[in-house]
Parts: C-alpha cells; structure tokens; sequence
C-alpha cells in the first residue's frame, strides 16, 4: 500500500489529505466527511480500509482549513455551508483529475453527514467523471435541486432507528429517480455505532463502487 500526505491547491487554500493507492487499483474514492468532522475520522478511516482492502484507492481530505475549523468549532455554522463544502470537493475533483498517476481510475464520492449533499453536487457539476456516489448517515436533502442533475449511480445508507434522516433521504431518493438506491441497516443509529453495522456500511459501500466504477 502506497501512502502518500497531499496538499490540495485551491485558490490560495491548501487542504491537506491522506491518500493510499493499493497495487492496481481498480479506482480512486474521495471522501468527504460530515458535520464536525475531518480526515482523521475514525468511522470514515473503517470504511476507507476495507475499501483499500479490496483494491480501491483512498482519499481522505480536510474541506476546511484549520483556521475554518477552529471556527465552526466554536459556531458549528461552516459544517452547514453545502455551497462551500461542494465548492471545495468539486475542486479536489478537478486537482486529482489533474495528476497523471489519477486521472485514469474511474472516480467514486463518499460522503457522510453533510458531505453527502456535497458530494451529490458535486457529482451533479461534474457528471463526467464521478462515477458513482455512496452516502452513509447522510443528509441528500440538503443538496436540493442539484438532486435532479445526478446520475452517478447513488447508494444512501442509513440507519433504521436514525429515523428523521431516514425520512429525509427517502425524500432525497424520490428526486434522485432511477439513479438513486436506499439500503437501510436495521437496528443502527445516526453514527452507526452498534456491533457490526460500520462493518455493514463497508461492506456495502464497496460492493457499490466496484460494481459501478
């Protein structure tokens, strides 16, 4: 497994992210993380093994920076700012897309909480190369209209007793039409904390980018 620690250029932003390439990888999945959250997230980190495990390629970035962070830190109000979030995602697709060891693996999004939406738009904006998109504990709904430019194969994973997002994402499916899937894992809440279902997340989470990328 090849680690490598990378700097994202946008516009004078440097965003710092942990990239891992298996030998031969069968493509490149880009995460971005929810509300509150970071590259150093753990559950994201599970997925971001198994992923590595079974020959996909990993990136995991941080969408704000560290002055940003120590912000909404105290505000919790950056974390909400689909726009900027998407913004910076859609620009980690563009600097990847630019290197020439990456820009041939078929490209997949996965995004929790928050970044799921970011993720959906950021599908939406460039459709040509985002292959696929996994959301897991994710608010779609928060990328309303972008919903209706996706078509990226889109799984959304969601706990079957983290019921209010539940209900939004059964929304968010209806809008994302015959390229959206729903997979609820029962007995799991919002961070998927009980014994197995992180595992279940995984597991799914592959399984979706190898059939589709």
């Amino acid at each position: 497994m090849d680690h490598h620690t990378i700097t994202i250029d946008q516009n004078s932003l440097a965003l710092t992210g942990d990239l891992n390439l298996p030998p031969a990888p069968a493509g490149l999945v880009l995460f971005a993380h929810g509300s509150g959250s970071s590259r150093l997230s753990t559950r994201n980190r599970a997925v971001a093994r198994h992923l590595n495990n079974i020959g996909l390629g990993t990136v995991l970035f941080d969408l704000l920076t560290a002055d940003e962070e120590r912000i909404d830190a105290r505000t919790a109000q950056l974390r909400f700012d689909i726009p900027l979030l998407a913004r910076r995602l859609t620009g980690a697709v563009d600097w990847l897309s630019a290197r020439p060891t990456l820009a041939t693996l078929p490209l997949g999004l996965f995004g929790a909480s928050t970044g799921a939406a970011a993720a959906l738009i950021t599908s939406g904006e460039r459709p040509r190369r985002v292959a696929a998109v996994v959301s897991r504990g994710g608010r779609p709904d928060l990328a309303q209209p972008a919903l209706e430019r996706v078509r990226a194969p889109t799984l959304l994973i969601v706990g079957g007793d983290d019921r209010e997002v539940l209900a939004l994402n059964r929304q968010a499916l209806a809008a994302l039409g015959a390229h959206g899937a729903l997979h609820i894992v029962p007995g799991a809440t919002h961070l998927f904390e009980e014994p197995g279902a992180l595992e279940q997340v995984a597991r799914l989470a592959g399984d979706w980018f190898l059939r589709h990328m």
